[in-house]
């Protein structure tokens, strides 16, 4: 469908670049990506993409609206707090572009959640169970799959082309029967804007693999804020890895 008078006002922006333009910028508009957490970096990720006019955003989070999380999760005033952050976020995104059609899921991400068909999958978890059952359904069903965390001051992300490459994926570099780590943002702390810095890179990423234009499946990009400094880190695919391996 070609776009309206109003679309082309709304994504002018988009529409002047020529590695975008009006067939982009559709790309984006018949896309459906679901993002998987909704703190400090499901934040940012999430209004980035409604912004974009990324046409459907499905939101998964369990949790309420706490005190402590509005020092970094951009999304929530005050009076947001004790309500559900799905909720909170799909009222914030619809008053940002009514035209983006909003799914939520007030649960922890789980096979029923994941069984939609999803252009990409945003991981913005805190725990590496979720990070890895999202890992393999994507891997599993070729989906491109784009993961951040971050802790203190430092930040990584790491992305997975599935839909182009079947091998090298998270648990060739995280093996999922790993234990959680000791050090998270509950108990060691993180500096707001690099949740920021690594949702915006995140919501970027997505609209790179969206339009063809992502290339570095397995590499990750590690920034340390701190010094202001970033660094990429190249991977290998696990030889038998329970996940991405040749059956």
């Amino acid at each position: 469908m070609p776009l309206s008078d109003q679309q082309f006002l709304r994504y002018s922006r988009h529409l002047l670049m020529e590695d975008i333009a009006e067939q982009g910028q559709e790309t984006l508009l018949n896309a459906h990506v679901l993002i998987v957490g909704l703190g400090g970096l499901g934040c940012p990720v999430s209004l980035y993409l409604a912004a974009a006019g990324i046409g459907k955003l499905s939101l998964c989070d369990a949790d309420t609206v706490d005190t402590s999380n509005l020092q970094r999760q951009i999304l929530y005033r005050a009076e947001d707090c004790g309500e559900l952050k799905v909720a909170c976020a799909k009222k914030t995104l619809q008053a940002l572009n009514s035209e983006v059609a909003i799914n939520i899921y007030s649960e922890r991400v789980s096979t029923a959640v994941l069984d939609d068909d999803y252009s990409l999958v945003v991981d913005c978890t805190d725990n590496l169970a979720s990070r890895h059952l999202l890992n393999q359904h994507c891997q599993r069903h070729s989906i491109p799959f784009v993961s951040a965390s971050a802790i203190g001051w430092e930040g990584q992300l790491i992305a997975f082309d599935f839909a182009q490459n079947r091998s090298l994926c998270l648990n060739c570099i995280i093996d999922k029967n790993a234990p959680e780590p000791i050090m998270n943002c509950g108990n060691s702390g993180v500096v707001g804007p690099v949740l920021g810095a690594m949702g915006s890179l995140q919501a970027t990423t997505v609209i790179r693999m969206l339009l063809g234009y992502f290339k570095q499946h397995g590499e990750m990009q590690r920034y340390d804020g701190k010094a202001g400094r970033w660094l990429s880190l190249t991977s290998a695919a696990k030889a038998g890895c329970a996940v991405c391996a040749a059956k």
